[in-house]
This record gives C-alpha cells, structure tokens and sequence, in this order.
C-alpha cells in the first residue's frame, strides 16, 4: 500500500504529453521496497506508458570520497540488474542533478521523485521542481512515517516524538506490494554509464581519493538483506541485553544500507516485528523507528542541523560557561584523525572507523563526548566530530549522523550534574566503559583487525 500522505505534489502543472514517467531516483537507491518506484509504475501503467529510472552520479557531492562512492555505486549496479529484471531502462548519468534530471525530463509526462531530508536534497528537489514543464511528485519512502506525518515542530527528545510515531504506527507499517509492469522501457535508448561496472566509473570520477573503500562491507540490497538475516538469526534475541557492549557485536549493520536507501526501514521494521524476539524487538524498533525519525525530524526542522548553533540554547550557555576550564588533555584534529591520544579506548574507536568504516554506537557516543573534553573549545570540538564522523564512517553526512553528534553536546538530551569542560552536557568516562562490559577484549579486535 502506497499510503497518500506519502505522496507530495511538489508542481501541479498538468501531465504533460510524454514518452514514459521518469522515476529521478536518489535518496532510495533500491528497487524492493521503494514506495517512490511503485507509485512511478502506477501512473505509468495508468497513463499506458513505460517507466525509466534515471540516477544522477555528481562528483562533487558534499563530504564524499572514494569510501562513500564505492558502496553507493555497489548498489547501484544492483539497482541496475533488477530495474533490468522488471523490464524497467535505468540510466546512469553523470553531472549534477539539476542538470541532467531536466534533460531526460523534456520527454517525460510525469517525474517522480523520492524525498530527502538534508539541505542539498531538498535544494536539487527544489531547483529541479521549478526547471520541468512536467508535474513533479514526490513520493516519501525512506521513513516508516512520513516527516510531516509525525510532527509540525522541531522535537525536544525521544520522549516527546515517542507518542506521536506511536500513534501513527500502525497505519503505516504496511507490507508495499510490488507492481507488475504494464509496458517495458527496455527498447528506449538514452546515453549514460555502464553501471555494472564499479570500478571504472570510480576511475572516471574527480573525488577524495584519501579515503579508500572498505572490502569487508559491500553496498548493495543482497549485502543488506544478508545482514538483515543474520542479525534477526542470530542476534537480535541478544539485542536488548548486549546491544552496548562493543566487544560482542550484537548489532544489526543496517546504518550505512539505511544512509544510501539501499534496504527500506519499512522492510527491517516488518522483518523484525515478525521475527516473535518480542523484547529484542522492543528495543531495536525503537532505535529503528523512534530515535532515527527523532533525527530526520531534527535535520528537516532545524536549518542549522551541521552547525554549533543547532545545540539546545541550554547546552551552548553551560558549555560556553566552562570554555576555559583546563583541560588535562588537549588535541588538535591531526592527533585525533591518527588515533594518537593518550586513551586505548578513544584510540581503537577511531581505529575502527578509520578502518571499517562503522563504529560501535555506545563507542561513538564515548568517542564524541572525548572529543568535547579534550579541545581547546566546545566549538572546536563541535567541528572536529563531525568532520571526522562525516569523512570516515560509511553512514556519514546522515541524520543519525549529524543528531548523533549533536547528542554529544546536549541535544536531545537534558541537564545532568555541571562539572568541569562539560558544565551540565552528559559526561561518559573511561572507567564506565570497563564497568560495563569488556573494553579490553574490544580493544584487542581492533588491534587484530589493523
């Protein structure tokens, strides 16, 4: 079911008399579970038409590097071979896509577009809107509920979007049914790049190359829904229980497939719910659902999302307070990016990032909260956890992301005991981590894995 409140018309001009209905896809790098593709199916098959996909690979997208575009462009050639299974022509073209979704648009009686969240989604949907002689519709997949459907407003913290996505919940965690195509595309002829190869398109594109890409996480649905099994297998019965505890991998691997709309939440949440953990289940739907449309709130909401300025004016004022508190230890960014601070925990943390491309989410909240203890200022600090998190981690550039770091500086969260460099901010120490579980069989991993 494609619910309406999905659904966002973003031109009202008339449908144009066209060739096929575009599909712009770009936040939903998917074929299953991709309520924008169906609903393109849908009016094309009702206005006898053919679908085409097109995917628009710009080089210069924000924080990108050759990390990020390796498994973008994984998937993509997975989203090529299945468009291609269902009779559907997808065409990869390279340039910016305010100039190449026009282009393909002049013969289209209808675009159809997915909805991102982030300032420069939300600039190219715009630019592209106002350029098209077609109707514009864009169609929101990548939420189990829609944005707008949760909140009007910016929210304070989980507990005050909780009710809302739960009083919505049920009218939207709704198997997508997949739709039969009327009239295949696959005759239409349109220039653009050979997706199934990877590792020349990455040649041909001028990126970052300071970031390699990670052989052992590979983009993609399969990679996705491999991770998806074995984490409902053989994992998610301990979830609740061990989900902090670095040292056992308890965790789902969902975020960066999630970060390139490469598996749909929608799936995971059905998935999960009928895997009968109930109190796994409990507990992971709520990061899944809860906590990440928390996020998405925050980024569609809040302008500033990148920027220090986002920070609860609470947070700012008790950290502006004790900005010149000592500090035992101060770093500059070059010490941090080498994972070279006196810390064997906050070194394997960064380790794993550099490394993998993921880090453990309890150890990336103890990574940023250091990060804040050991700079010379909160705002510093600030910009130092974000460019790090955003060039290493392969769900970078993410609304868990940016809300993930503001989280370290008091977002969402509330006053806690002022003590120094931290003033009321939450504070984590290292002695919490060998508490709570085996910080050292962790540390020891990482050493291994480098």
């Amino acid at each position: 079911m494609i619910h309406p409140e999905r659904i966002h018309i973003l031109t009202h001009k008339p449908h144009s008399r066209g060739r096929y209905v575009l599909y712009w896809m770009q936040q939903a790098q998917r074929v299953s579970g991709n309520h924008a593709l169906e609903y393109a199916i849908r009016r094309a098959n009702d206005l006898d038409l053919p679908v085409v996909v097109i995917f628009a690979l710009t080089d210069d997208y924000p924080e990108a590097n050759e990390r990020h575009y390796a498994f973008m462009l994984e998937g993509i050639r997975e989203v090529g071979e299945a468009l291609e299974h269902r009779g559907i022509n997808f065409v990869l073209k390279k340039g910016a896509p305010t100039t190449v979704v026009p282009a393909l648009a002049r013969e289209a009686a209808l675009l159809v577009t997915d909805r991102g969240y982030l300032r420069i989604q939300k600039e190219w949907r715009t630019a592209i809107a106002e350029k098209v002689s077609c109707a514009v519709h864009q169609v929101e997949t990548d939420v189990v509920i829609p944005v707008d459907q949760v909140s009007q407003k910016e929210e304070y913290a989980a507990r005050t979007i909780r009710p809302k996505v739960h009083a919505r919940l049920d009218d939207y965690l709704l198997p997508l049914e997949s739709t039969p195509v009327k009239h295949r595309s696959l005759d239409l002829e349109f220039a653009g790049l050979y997706s199934r190869n990877v590792e020349l398109i990455l040649r041909g594109l001028r990126i970052d190359r300071s970031v390699r890409s990670v052989d052992s996480c590979l983009g993609g649905e399969t990679e996705a829904r491999k991770h998806l099994a074995g984490f409902i297998d053989n994992r998610l019965h301990r979830y609740a229980e061990d989900r902090n505890d670095p040292s056992l991998k308890t965790v789902s691997n969902m975020s960066p497939y999630l970060h390139f709309g490469q598996i749909s939440p929608l799936e995971i949440a059905l998935e999960v719910q009928d895997a009968g953990q109930q109190i796994g289940q409990e507990v992971y739907l709520e990061e899944l659902i809860v906590r990440r449309e928390l996020s998405i709130n925050f980024v569609h909401r809040n302008p500033l999302y990148d920027q220090y300025e986002a920070l609860p004016e609470w947070a700012r004022k008790t950290l502006g307070k004790h900005e010149d508190d000592p500090r035992e230890y101060l770093y500059d960014l070059d010490t941090f990016e080498a994972a070279q601070t006196h810390d064997p925990y906050w070194n394997a943390a960064q380790e794993e990032m550099v490394l993998t491309g993921k880090m453990h989410n309890y150890m990336r909240m103890y990574w940023g909260k250091k990060i804040l203890e050991w700079s010379d200022t909160p705002r510093t600090a600030f910009e130092t956890t974000l460019f790090l998190n955003n060039k290493y981690e392969l769900d970078g550039r993410d609304a868990n992301s940016f809300a993930g770091v503001a989280w370290c500086f008091g977002k969402h969260d509330r006053p806690w005991k002022e003590r120094p460099v931290f003033g009321t901010v939450r504070y984590m120490n290292a002695n919490g981590l060998k508490r709570k579980f085996d910080i050292e069989s962790y540390v020891q991993q990482i050493k291994a894995h480098s």
